[in-house]
């Protein structure tokens, strides 16, 4: 099996992972008695987790190692994720979320993502590195179905006679074994992953700074919003607020993976006729303007409905924002440029979900997707206005 096929099939097993904890983390956290703010406040901590692994491969990955650096993030997962399934105490279960990395997102953002991606431009051309970005998409979404699936465990450990915290504890040992399975396959790169650059002064240009630190402004915006629409709070708001069991939040997210898979091919299409810029822009704001109409259902089936009609649009951005950056710098500047953005998002993210818990818990369930819906509305405007004239390599 080559380099590539081996980070393919890691980000699968990562995304099984991820997917289930998306969709059970704020439930489990509630069956553990605790409230909506402290669950916030956990999800941001393992955001805050998966920041710091990110600074780390951002800065030393090149030098202490892509390899090394893989399995070392790795093994950080699989140990937190076994200290949050043994856990009861807030602060244990902070800590386990932060050193585990632990993903409420329920898409995998991280510091394994960032090797990755900037080890697969180097495979291919310029004309096939979108359609590459959106096929490891597709595989990461279809891991991320799977495991929203996985996250109807707990319901199968109740019929078997748990109870209620035992089964959710139970499927907490199935996401550590989930995180697992990446190891063996970084066990198996070979040294042609590690990069030849390992000076950072030397491979970033004055040029790709300023690109960076514009792009990087905009993605904060993009980011925190993110953070009040993380894939555990989401869970949390259809729980509480449609009175629906976790087996049908894990089938809905199921759903809502596939078409984000389905949607990452049409962006590739998409993009080729109207430019990477105008398809992350003029998909991403109809997506946000179907998830401000979900509060406002009056049953789970019509929420649903529009969730996975948002669903279908907000991710088409994702290949295309992957490749944009990717193409704006220089070949050696990959890893530093898909870590530095990278870590601008998971920032974001681990800021926004504790004061989202907050405002679930002091005034409305919906507050925190109004927040978060607008403010990508504003990131959309601003990102097109900033560079829609900047074109990547295909496009000139």
């Amino acid at each position: 099996m080559n380099d590539r096929s081996l980070i393919y099939s890691a980000a699968f097993a990562r995304a099984l992972a991820t997917g289930m904890m998306g969709v059970l983390l704020g439930i489990y956290l509630a069956t553990l008695a605790l409230d909506a703010h402290l669950i916030g406040v956990v999800i941001a901590l393992g955001l805050a987790g998966a920041a710091a692994g990110t600074t780390f491969v951002t800065f030393f990955g090149d030098r202490f190692g892509h390899r090394r650096a893989l399995l070392l993030v790795s093994a950080l997962s699989v140990a937190g994720a076994l200290l949050l399934a043994v856990s009861s105490h807030p602060l244990a279960l902070g800590i386990a979320a932060f050193i585990g990395m632990v993903n409420g997102m329920g898409r995998d953002r991280g510091a394994a993502l960032v090797l990755e991606q900037g080890a697969l431009p180097a495979t291919v051309s310029d004309q096939q590195r979108t359609v590459t970005f959106a096929r490891y998409n597709v595989l990461q979404d279809a891991g991320h179905a799977i495991g929203s699936l996985l996250a109807a465990a707990p319901a199968l450990f109740a019929h078997a006679g748990f109870d209620v915290p035992q089964a959710h504890r139970a499927s907490v040992f199935i996401y550590a074994a989930l995180s697992f399975l990446p190891l063996l396959a970084y066990s198996r790169l070979s040294p042609a992953i590690e990069s030849r650059h390992v000076e950072l002064a030397r491979r970033v240009t004055q040029q790709t700074r300023a690109t960076l630190t514009r792009i990087c402004a905009l993605f904060a915006i993009d980011a925190i919003a993110g953070g009040f629409l993380t894939t555990a709070l989401l869970s949390f708001f259809f729980y509480e607020r449609f009175g629906v069991d976790v087996a049908a939040i894990g089938l809905l997210f199921f759903a809502a993976r596939v078409a984000n898979a389905g949607s990452h091919l049409a962006a590739a299409w998409l993009a080729k006729r109207i430019g990477l810029v105008n398809t992350m822009v003029f998909t991403h704001i109809p997506s946000s303007v179907l998830l401000l109409t979900v509060p406002f259902m009056p049953n789970f089936t019509t929420a649903a409905i529009l969730f996975l009609l948002r669903e279908s649009l907000v991710e088409m951005d994702v290949p295309t924002r992957q490749s944009y950056v990717m193409a704006v710098v220089r070949p050696e500047e990959r890893t530093f440029a898909s870590g530095i953005t990278h870590l601008v998002r998971l920032a974001g993210w681990a800021v926004a979900p504790a004061f989202a818990g907050l405002l679930m818990q002091g005034s409305s369930l919906a507050v925190p997707l109004y927040v978060g819906a607008g403010m990508k509305i504003a990131y959309d405007l601003l990102l097109w206005r900033a560079f829609r004239k900047v074109r990547p390599p295909e496009e000139q």
